[in-house]
């Protein structure tokens, strides 16, 4: 007997949905088991050259050490670093790759690939599971790692990268309209939590959806609603325990108190809350050239859907899914408008995706020859990899960290070579890398004076202590053009709210503070520079490799 007629896909439509995740076709054309190692191969490729850069910025300054104290010691609590209580999954998991691998930065990059590749897997599994059209699954896998955001974290050892795989892991088996596998989804996501607390407002937030259609449907619908919340919203548990760990453990139930001012407490003003409101708008869809698919999109909206081979409507995302995605990401848009000092991108890293997905779908829908689209949007990704913005924005959205990592390195070999044993003037993260070994920048640990950054103000003050250093290892701390974009995007609200400086040039730095500029290299809008003084330095009983700062 030949196949039957429900069981066979019509060409050019989207497969049958059977029964939710169990429907054998939304591993079509391959199982997910064979996509992993190309998805994988496919982004070791690509950072093969990032393999061995010295760790970055936060990696630097809390994860790195995080991980690198219970890899030596078994705790759980950072002692090298103040403990930001950040949960401990990130750090376990880099842990167990050192010990088994040893102590390399390739070896973390590497764990880490893994992680950004199981995510992207999700992306294919949700997008399967969504409109159930292979090319669409791919192209949305595709540009979701070759967004220049998610690509620069696929290598970068941070809590966000380990929190998005999960967090889309747990939206594959919660999203569907139908299907739905709550016990499973409320697994991945509570390795979400242990990973990032933020991560739970995913599922509080479906949680909070599900309590709403229960009130609104009633009858037996609404206990089978009321239970999917109840299973999303247990991913508080073990954040719980590990935040009552935490406090047994420190006195300190969300990490030390200059954290938790910086992230929280001087962050409810409500112009500021409004202010980070709108960057949140244009990171979810403009920034990195996102605005080019997201555009695109809007614009093929005008289009009415365009039928298949048989004649019936495209695939396209289900009502109660659309409203879900938009949903997440007016909550996520919302919470870390409300919470985090920096408005660092890399805290939406799961909702990229979900943007992307509703793009590549409205291509699909309603657009000839709509791959087109998606390769132009490849193409806007691909450039956002290399060449930055006309606006400031943080070196770990795009390749721009690498360069930096590399300037960081030439300028401390320079360092090396003209003032050993020298005590350095410089800012963070110069500071932890001149004085942790294990980052990889130094053989053994410098004296160093900090200053908090190069602006005309902290350079004033280091002026006021010339006896206190040598030397000085200075560079720029954010990525600064000059641009009339830059000066319309509301320079004295970003100053007053969210850290925004101009450090002074090199020689500006040199001449007030009495010194020679001896090295200087400049890269894409980004410098560092060195410079020494011949003054006497003032001998100190403190040395250390935490050295002291300049207030």
């Amino acid at each position: 007997m030949g196949q039957s007629k429900r069981w066979r896909p019509r060409p050019g439509s989207e497969p049958l949905r059977l029964k939710g995740f169990l429907n054998p076709r939304l591993d079509a054309p391959l199982p997910i088991w064979m996509i992993f190692p190309v998805i994988f191969m496919a982004l070791y490729a690509g950072h093969f050259t990032l393999l061995r850069v010295p760790y970055y910025w936060d990696e630097a300054g809390y994860y790195i050490p995080a991980a690198w104290d219970f890899f030596r010691t078994g705790s759980l609590i950072p002692t090298t670093t103040l403990s930001n209580a950040h949960p401990p999954l990130p750090s376990i998991y880099l842990a167990l790759w050192w010990k088994t691998c040893g102590y390399y930065p390739e070896v973390t990059r590497e764990a880490v690939l893994m992680v950004a590749s199981l995510g992207l897997l999700a992306v294919w599994r949700l997008a399967m599971r969504l409109v159930g059209v292979a090319s669409v699954a791919v192209w949305t896998a595709l540009l979701t790692g070759l967004y220049p955001i998610w690509f620069a974290q696929s290598s970068l050892a941070q809590a966000d990268i380990f929190a998005a795989a999960c967090s889309l892991w747990g939206l594959v088996y919660a999203l569907p309209s139908r299907g739905r596998v709550p016990w499973a989804s409320a697994l991945w996501f509570a390795g979400a939590a242990l990973c990032k607390e933020t991560a739970v407002v995913i599922p509080l937030t479906l949680a909070a959806v599900s309590v709403v259609e229960g009130f609104r449907l009633g009858g037996t619908a609404r206990g089978k609603l009321w239970r999917e919340a109840a299973w999303f919203s247990s991913c508080v548990l073990p954040l719980a325990g590990w935040y009552a760990y935490h406090y047994a453990k420190t006195g300190f139930l969300f990490g030390n108190p200059e954290y938790l001012r910086y992230n929280a407490e001087a962050t409810l003003t409500p112009v500021r809350i409004l202010a980070a409101f709108g960057h949140r708008i244009l990171h979810l869809t403009a920034h990195m050239n996102l605005f080019v698919p997201v555009g695109m999109a809007f614009a093929a909206l005008l289009l009415s859907p365009r039928p298949d081979a048989n004649g019936h409507d495209r695939a396209a995302l289900p009502p109660a899914t659309q409203m879900r995605i938009f949903l997440l990401l007016l909550a996520n848009a919302v919470l870390f408008s409300v919470l985090g000092g920096a408005l660092l991108t890399r805290y939406l890293l799961p909702m990229y995706p979900l943007v992307l997905l509703a793009a590549v779908t409205t291509f699909y829908r309603r657009v000839p020859y709509w791959q087109g689209l998606a390769l132009i949007s490849v193409a806007a990704f691909a450039v956002g990899l290399f060449i930055n913005p006309p606006y400031g924005f943080a070196p770990e959205d795009n390749l721009a960290y690498a360069r930096v990592v590399r300037m960081h390195e030439s300028a401390i070999t320079e360092l090396t070579k003209l003032y050993p044993g020298a005590t350095v003037l410089s800012a963070w993260p110069a500071t932890d890398e001149l004085t942790h070994p294990e980052l990889g920048y130094v053989k053994k640990p410098w004296d160093v004076v900090a200053i908090d950054d190069f602006s005309a103000g902290q350079i004033a003050r280091a002026a006021e202590e010339p006896q206190a250093y040598l030397a000085a290892l200075v560079f720029s701390t954010k990525y600064d053009p000059d641009s009339p974009l830059e000066r319309l995007s509301g320079e004295a609200l970003d100053e007053r709210y969210f850290g925004l400086h101009h450090d002074l040039p090199p020689e500006l730095i040199a001449h007030q503070l009495g010194g020679d500029l001896q090295w200087k290299r400049d890269d894409d809008g980004m410098w560092i520079a060195l410079i020494h003084f011949n003054h006497p330095v003032e001998a100190r009983l403190d040395q250390g490799t935490s050295g002291r700062r300049i207030k």
